[in-house]
């Protein structure tokens, strides 16, 4: 895919949806108040091969910062962590044959969960791409 094609891809999708960051390395992209969630590249970096994946399951009722699942890797094991309060209205179930899924394609074939926000005032507290990508570059403890 040309460079051109791409960005003009990217645009359209970022018309439709916005895209926030946590300090723990989760993205959420809320499209009609619901947001699908998932780690970034950063965080699948950091964990190396992912060879498990638990989601949370359907019709929970979660909390920001909540545990909802757990990754595990070769190199570690890691909690995922909700960046919004709400209801579980789908799970990515691909990701319990496919967990490198989480590796190959972590922002957008490998995304865990969408959850039915109950909060929005909860999405100002998070990270627009440009100040999660100082996050990731600060070199702070994460």
């Amino acid at each position: 895919m040309s460079v051109a094609r791409k960005s003009a891809t990217c645009a359209v999708y970022r018309g439709y949806a916005t895209k926030k960051y946590t300090l723990d390395h989760e993205w959420i992209s809320i499209d009609n108040g619901v947001g699908t969630f998932g780690i970034t590249d950063y965080a699948q970096q950091s964990l190396g091969d992912v060879v498990f994946v638990e989601t949370p399951a359907v019709g929970d009722v979660v909390a920001k910062q909540e545990s909802v699942g757990a990754i595990e890797s070769v190199k570690a094991a890691s909690e995922i962590f909700s960046p919004v309060s709400g209801e579980v209205v789908s799970v990515n179930e691909q990701l319990g044959d496919e967990p490198n899924l989480l590796n190959s394609s972590p922002e957008e074939d490998g995304w865990l969960a969408k959850i039915k926000i109950s909060d929005a005032s909860e999405l100002e507290d998070l990270l627009d791409e440009k100040a999660y990508e100082a996050h990731c570059a600060s070199g702070e403890d994460h």
